[in-house]
């Protein structure tokens, strides 16, 4: 599922999020960094992460 935001930003809610209103994470991809939000705050606060780190965090969560 995606969303359009007025900040421009294209969010992807994650596969692991369920429809039940639970914990529910979106991120948005930019040209030199990754946001992450909580999909039930859209107005929250974003987390922003450089690109580098980003894959990092990927790398070490799928366990390479």
């Amino acid at each position: 599922m995606t969303t359009d935001q007025p900040d421009g930003r294209i969010w992807f809610k994650s596969s692991y999020s369920g429809t039940s209103g639970g914990d529910c994470v979106e991120v948005a991809a930019g040209p030199e960094a990754v946001y992450v939000r909580d999909s039930k705050t859209a107005g929250g606060p974003v987390l922003r992460i450089g690109r580098d780190g980003w894959a990092a965090f990927v790398a070490l969560a799928a366990g390479r």
